[in-house]
């Protein structure tokens, strides 16, 4: 096969050919670039503008013009950006610009032509911004900017403005989706409020809604975030519920709500309850509208215990910093665990005292590597801080305390929520574990825990029932599990029965307030009030016209009478029919909200029910904050933004998250302003 470039007559050009014997370069690059010999046989073309070199010749090869005419029309070119313009191309001339001619490119097989679609890129920037929280602001940085056009020269950047629009957009399509959601709910509404506080000490009231669709499926959303510009008074969190109930068409619907107590004083925490026992009277005169935050519980009785033992924590989390914050001297440390054949398999880390988490991985790694901070001790004259024999064994009893913790918080963290009946072993569990300390001989456990089960001790009573009622809605346990716990906390036996008998009372009085709410919804002549809360249908309507009536005078009214005094007396509520059944056996994974969801035709109101009662939240922080030892706090970013716009950011992301409804943009974002309105 000839290789040889051909000339003008056709002739092969020899190797030794200059450029300039070639024939007279015709392409319109050439005003732009110059060709220079590197050598024999070899040329390279050279940006007159930034001096960039590029193939041209080497040898027979001819490399084309293509890749300088992209270099130059496309704004590739360095020296042509820092112009921050390109030379127009007009008809006729040779000058490449912005609006190059056209030219014919070649399509590899499966790729279609690019179309440039600007309103879907516009709407991929703002999904951007809202999912990984950049500032609305990075549309006008220049480095984002810059890296943009590298990408697509034609894409026109949205103004400041603009993005921000998008992204409410994106907010009130989601939310009316949700809405649509919600609306269709055959259940109740539990709301969760966690309060954020800014650098100029204004709150910020997180509403998250807690529910059980028509499907079963369990939904957590962050449905509003209330500014209220006093954290700390008695009305904030009452402000921020009736936002929410009249946003999201709730009234009526409120179910409970679980909050931080510790942010309210004893008339503030009655002053609510008073306000949501008005807006909901049904459900047990409010003794289930207030609750404590589980992981806030959590967190400070971990904060007590660490800082009742500060100086000797201190000490290991020296020694830990001490090894960790130099090469040589980690190596050594590594090395004499080797030696010592120390069998930990944890690695020594420094704790971040936000997270106390992170404090209690510290304490368990050095606790298994004490041995060898000993052995450090005696090798480094610079090591002087090493904890004595009984500090050891005082963080040992530490930990293992602050295990129950951690297991019991661990379980708020995982990807999907779990329901509430998940949390009454976990609780009672803490409770026990505690209350047998706190009574212990050792001087220095008693010590120790004493204070941590005061406080706990008062969290359990204030959520016993609402736990209770959970875990009765688990055919594993129902009643049975409550009964066998309370006999384990409650050394005396009538105390245990009194509060059995009040869970059961408690459990029976809210199934009750569901069968009249059942009652009132249905028409008089389909379903009346039976005894006990029991929905009896017409007997009319039930018996098949091919079977003839008993003529009240063939002399068996009697036995009529007596048929219907036993069937009213074996007759028994959905709940009663529930409790009496045998228990399922205990499996690891068992998918609680499916069973109702089969079972719900056999318990059509005691399903309603239970689906209330498994959605209730026991912790108002996300997943990533159940940790935290501070009150989150409102970035001076975040700070900066109008209360709507920073709501719809947020609340956005957390629904996004969930899986959008804006996959496929519609050209104008068209949302129904009729359900949905937000004022700028």
């Amino acid at each position: 096969m000839d290789t040889s470039i051909p000339t003008d007559n056709n002739e092969p050009l020899s190797s030794e050919a200059q450029p300039n014997r070639r024939r007279r370069k015709k392409s319109i690059v050439w005003d732009h670039f110059t060709v220079e010999s590197v050598g024999a046989g070899c040329s390279k073309a050279y940006c007159n503008q930034c001096k960039k070199s590029f193939s041209y010749i080497n040898g027979t090869k001819l490399a084309g013009t293509s890749h300088l005419k992209r270099h130059i029309s496309m704004g590739i070119c360095p020296a042509s950006r820092q112009k921050d313009q390109l030379i127009p191309y007009t008809p006729g001339s040779k000058t490449l610009g912005t609006n190059p001619p056209k030219r014919r490119y070649r399509v590899s097989p499966g790729f279609a032509s690019f179309h440039l679609d600007q309103n879907h890129c516009n709407h991929e920037i703002a999904k951007m911004i809202i999912l990984h929280d950049y500032p609305l602001h990075i549309v006008e940085q220049p480095g984002f900017v810059d890296f943009v056009h590298t990408l697509q020269p034609q894409f026109n950047m949205s103004s400041f403005n603009a993005i921000q629009g998008d992204c409410v957009a994106i907010y009130l399509k989601e939310k009316q989706s949700l809405l649509n959601l919600i609306s269709g709910i055959p259940g109740r509404v539990s709301l969760a409020l966690d309060m954020w506080i800014s650098n100029q000490n204004l709150g910020y009231v997180f509403v998250t809604g807690h529910f059980i669709d028509g499907d079963w499926n369990l939904h957590r959303r962050i449905l509003n975030v209330v500014m209220v510009p006093s954290p700390d008074s008695a009305d904030a969190f009452s402000q921020a519920i009736v936002t929410c109930l009249s946003d999201w068409h709730l009234e009526g619907q409120l179910f409970t709500v679980t909050l931080d107590q510790s942010l309210l004083n004893e008339t503030a925490t009655e002053n609510l309850r008073g306000f949501l026992s008005v807006k909901n009277m049904l459900m047990l005169n409010g003794q289930l509208l207030i609750g404590n935050c589980f992981a806030r519980v959590l967190s400070r009785l971990a904060q007590d215990a660490l800082y009742a033992m500060r100086e000797t924590v201190s000490k290991i989390r020296e020694s830990v910093k001490y090894v960790k914050t130099s090469e040589s001297l980690e190596e050594k440390f590594i090395e004499l665990k080797r030696q010592l054949q120390v069998p930990c398999m944890k690695n020594l880390l420094i704790d971040d005292q936000s997270k106390w988490n992170t404090t209690y991985h510290m304490l368990v790694a050095a606790c298994e590597l004490k041995e060898v901070f000993a052995c450090l001790d005696t090798s480094d004259p610079d090591y002087k801080m090493t904890p004595s024999v009984d500090e050891w064994k005082q963080v040992e009893i530490l930990y293992t305390y602050l295990k129950h913790l951690f297991d019991a918080a661990n379980v708020l963290t995982a990807p999907t929520y779990p329901t509430a009946n998940a949390f009454f072993h976990e609780v009672s569990k803490i409770q026990l574990e505690l209350k047998q300390a706190a009574m212990s001989e050792d001087s220095f456990i008693s010590y120790l825990i004493k204070p941590l089960h005061d406080r706990f001790d008062r969290y359990w009573n204030n959520c016993c029932l609402v736990l209770a009622a959970a875990v009765v809605m688990d055919p594993r346990f129902k009643m049975k599990l409550v009964e066998f716990t309370f006999s384990k906390i409650y050394e005396n036996a009538e105390t245990a029965e009194t509060l059995i008998r009040i869970v059961e009372d408690g459990v029976h009085e809210l199934f009750i307030e569901y069968t009249e709410q059942q009652m009132i919804s249905l028409p008089d002549s389909v379903m009346e009030d039976g005894d006990d809360g029991i929905l009896k249908t017409d007997i009319s309507q039930e018996v098949s016209p091919e079977v003839p009536f008993i003529s009240a005078g063939d002399g068996l009214s009697d036995f009529e009478i007596y048929i219907s005094e036993i069937t009213s007396q074996q007759m028994k509520s959905e709940l009663d029919q529930y409790l009496e059944e045998s228990l399922l056996p205990r499996v690891q994974e068992f998918d609680v909200l499916g069973w109702w969801k089969l079972n719900r035709m056999k318990y059509p109101t005691l399903s309603r029910m239970a689906s209330d009662i498994l959605s209730i939240p026991v912790s108002t922080v996300s997943p990533d904050s159940v940790f935290d030892t501070e009150i989150k706090m409102i970035d001076s970013y975040r700070g900066s933004l109008r209360p709507v716009t920073l709501e719809a950011l947020i609340c956005a992301k957390d629904w996004l998250q969930y899986g959008s409804s804006t996959q496929t943009p519609s050209p104008t974002f068209e949302v129904s302003n009729a359900i949905v309105k937000m004022e700028f």
